[in-house]
């Protein structure tokens, strides 16, 4: 094959169309193409919000007083196909206790829009932990009292909830 190429008997003609491409150079069909542009154009919105899947877990659903909470917050693209989900803020997703967003009384979630990228099948996971305290103030936290807490994860968008992108599970803390 290499006799060939170094021949020049490839190029006799150099106005035929069916001549092979230069040596190094990479033919038409190796050329990658970027799947996740393609699906955000070809797949509906509504469709990706529906293929996402979001789950909370606990590892016991009692804790002693002055323990932390740990949990962990999996989404899951079950398309086979790379998707990007469209955002109301930069980020992309919080946690909440007792519908207070990461158990601050504080508003810290920036405006504006973002995005959150699946890879085709692809699974996140992120471990947070509650430390059993409500920031009432930027300098200030109060300890939870005994009782029963709902600990939730969701995507930042508009109605996560009805749309399935909102996951939440019960938690006890109760006294030593």
């Amino acid at each position: 094959m290499r006799r060939i190429y170094e021949s020049g008997a490839l190029h006799r003609d150099d106005d035929e169309p069916q001549a092979p491409t230069e040596r190094g150079a990479r033919p038409q069909a190796a050329r990658s193409i970027d799947g996740g542009a393609w699906s955000d154009r070809l797949v509906p919105t509504w469709l990706r919000y529906r293929a996402v899947s979001v789950d909370i877990e606990v590892p016991q659903t009692e804790y002693p007083a002055g323990t932390e909470v740990p949990f962990v917050v999996t989404m899951q693209n079950a398309l086979p196909v790379p998707i990007t989900l469209p955002t109301d803020s930069p980020r992309p997703w919080t946690w909440y206790v007792d519908g207070v967003p990461e158990a601050s009384h504080v508003d810290s979630v920036p405006s504006g829009n973002g995005s959150l990228r699946f890879d085709r099948g692809e699974r996140k996971q992120f471990r947070r932990r509650w430390d059993r305290m409500f920031r009432v103030s930027d300098d200030e936290w109060e300890p939870a009292s005994a009782g029963e807490y709902t600990i939730g994860a969701g995507l930042s968008v508009t109605d996560a909830v009805e749309r399935g992108l909102y996951s939440e599970t019960t938690v006890s803390i109760r006294d030593q």
